[in-house]
C-alpha cells in the first residue's frame, strides 16, 4: 500500500493504463459526486466488501478513495493482505479532490 498526496495520486492515475479506481464510500456519499470511472465498493458492507474484492484482477493497479482517506487506507491494507500488490490510498480523500467530478 502507498499513501499518495492528491497531486501524486492524480498524476500517477493519469499515466497508468492498468488503473482501476475504487470508491469505498457509502451510496449516499457517492450521490454527492464521485471521480469518473470509479467503482463503488462500500467498505461498510463487511463480508460483501471482501467478496467484491476477491472478484477483482490482482494484476491491476488500484486507486482507492473515500471521503477523508481513513477508510480507503483500511481498504488498501485489506487488499494488501489479500494479495493485491498495487493499492494506492488517496490522502485527504474525496473532500479534498480538485480533479474532475461526476454527479
Amino acid at each position: 500500500m502507498a499513501d499518495l498526496t492528491q497531486e501524486q495520486w492524480a498524476q500517477q492515475l493519469k499515466a497508468d493504463d492498468n488503473a482501476f479506481i475504487i470508491d469505498v464510500r457509502t451510496e449516499e456519499e457517492v450521490e454527492e459526486g464521485f471521480i469518473p470511472k470509479a467503482k463503488n465498493i462500500n467498505i461498510f458492507k463487511g463480508q460483501a466488501f471482501i467478496y467484491e474484492l476477491e472478484a477483482l484482477d490482482k494484476n491491476k493497479n488500484y486507486y482507492v478513495y473515500c471521503k477523508a482517506g481513513g477508510r480507503s487506507g483500511q481498504a488498501c491494507a485489506i487488499m494488501n493482505q489479500m494479495g493485491f500488490d498495487n493499492a494506492y490510498n488517496l490522502l485527504g480523500g474525496f473532500q479534498e479532490w480538485t480533479g474532475e467530478v461526476e454527479q
